[in-house]
């Protein structure tokens, strides 16, 4: 019977200096709609649990990116600040909103494009930098999906570099990235074709980081614990298994099987345990050490990110691009993150947090953790809603089931919710600013780093 040894730990972090101070501003004041905020909202940093984050995120934070600890403390504040007010930006520039970014060690520049010089007045009001570019992110993912249709693994790779405002495609084999575009009509304008020696390919060979194997053959590794209803499981990659695989644990014990598997197109799937497992709301750190998971916001570009497998343990990095579509001998997988975290055969399917907040599964990349590479992740909050999954996180019992109902409203506990999405919370209206599931305690009214009162 695996037992589950919870480990306490708690990290102070200093109110003086954790974030710049320019963007706490600017996500702590409620929007232009509600100028009196409920007085137990939270700050964004407070709200994803920044004093929470696990000395062991922080040491591998401290030799990956060349942070003290205090820096990396700071650093994870300022990517919540930022990432709440971004957030909000998206919302209220609507189609010219061209994207958005962190910069500097602690991230504490946050960069906001858009292609309406009458925004810029709003961006620097919130204590963000304002860059006019000729075109919204909205036209550039509508460029990329067009290409993604057509695209083959001579140019294995399209993202939309928010920074240099360009559909960017790397394409393996001279003459590739060009042909691509001209197949589909996409404007040459949008686009930029940069030569690449990587060859993404899937990592093939319950705590997240675990090592677990298939049936048939091969290891991937836990990417979240989850739950549905009263079935135990974890999170993965959809390439390491189909429906109906069966696997064992880390210790070789039978665990159980895939309920579902998508790929390509995505890279998801899950593994309901029997009865011998249990969930646990953390991923294997440094030294074996239980890192704490206590939601699953994604973070912003630039974002600091940390990844654990079972091949090559923790690493960290940033992540580069949102929304990316990667071309694998097998097939398209789209809606993936790109990042500059190493990784290895073995660590698919493993997990990838940003302080405390899930981030993702590892599908797949090119390079090793000697000389550095590239890898991509599938974000968790889709896979979560597409089966209608529960993250495990520390601090919380169960909760009720995905898209149970709560009193006063149509927000609910358990449910995923995207940039957009409208409910309602004792009597009010909001808009979600930032994809997240909902857990208790996150109640719109009480964190506006997620949520924006109408």
């Amino acid at each position: 019977m695996l037992r589950r040894h919870a480990r306490a730990a708690c990290t102070a972090l200093a109110a003086a200096g954790m974030a710049l101070a320019g963007l706490q501003t600017g996500t702590a004041t409620a929007a232009p709609h509600d100028p009196t905020p409920h007085p137990a909202a939270r700050s964004a940093a407070g709200a994803l649990g920044v004093d929470a984050t696990r000395p062991e995120v922080l040491r591998a934070m401290e030799r990956d990116l060349g942070l003290s600890r205090a820096q990396a403390l700071t650093r994870l504040a300022n990517e919540a600040e930022a990432g709440a007010t971004a957030a909000r930006l998206r919302q209220d520039l609507g189609g010219s909103f061209a994207g958005a970014w962190l910069d500097g060690a602690d991230a504490g520049r946050l960069t906001v494009a858009t292609t309406r010089a009458a925004d810029t007045a709003a961006i620097r009001a919130t204590g963000a930098t304002p860059r006019l570019v000729p075109h919204g992110l909205a036209v550039l993912e509508r460029a990329k999906e067009a290409l993604d249709r057509s695209a083959t693994a001579d140019a294995p790779v399209r993202y939309v570099d928010v920074r240099a405002n360009v559909l960017v495609v790397e394409e393996a084999r001279a003459g590739a990235g060009a042909r691509l575009v001209g197949a589909t009509g996409v404007p040459g304008a949008l686009v930029r074709v940069v030569r690449t020696t990587e060859a993404p390919r899937p990592l093939y060979d319950i705590r997240g980081g675990d090592a677990y194997y298939m049936g048939g053959g091969g290891r991937c590794s836990v990417g979240f614990a989850v739950t549905r209803g009263t079935t135990q499981g974890f999170a993965t990659a959809g390439h390491c298994g189909r429906a109906g695989t069966t696997t064992s644990g880390f210790n070789q014990v039978a665990q159980g099987s895939f309920q579902g598997s998508v790929f390509p197109g995505n890279d998801m799937a899950w593994v309901a345990a029997n009865t011998n497992w249990t969930s646990t709301p953390y991923v294997k750190g440094s030294g074996g050490a239980n890192v704490q998971v206590t939601g699953s916001v994604l973070g912003a570009v630039g974002s600091s990110v940390c990844r654990s497998g079972s091949t090559t343990g923790w690493h960290c990095g940033t992540i580069q691009q949102h929304n990316t579509s990667v071309t694998y001998p097998e097939g398209t997988i789209s809606g993936v993150t790109r990042t500059t975290v190493c990784a290895e055969p073995g660590d698919s399917g493993g997990s990838y947090i940003s302080g405390s907040q899930a981030q993702g599964v590892t599908s797949g990349g090119s390079g090793n953790c000697s000389s550095g590479g590239t890898t991509f992740f599938q974000p968790l909050n889709p896979l979560l809603q597409n089966y209608g999954l529960t993250l495990k996180t520390s601090g919380t019992g169960p909760g009720p089931g995905p898209g149970e109902p709560e009193p006063g409203g149509t927000w609910s506990a358990g449910k995923v919710y995207a940039a957009g999405d409208v409910v309602t919370h004792g009597g009010a209206s909001y808009r979600c600013l930032q994809g997240h599931q909902a857990q208790t305690g996150w109640e719109p009214s009480n964190v506006p780093a997620l949520w924006q009162r109408l």
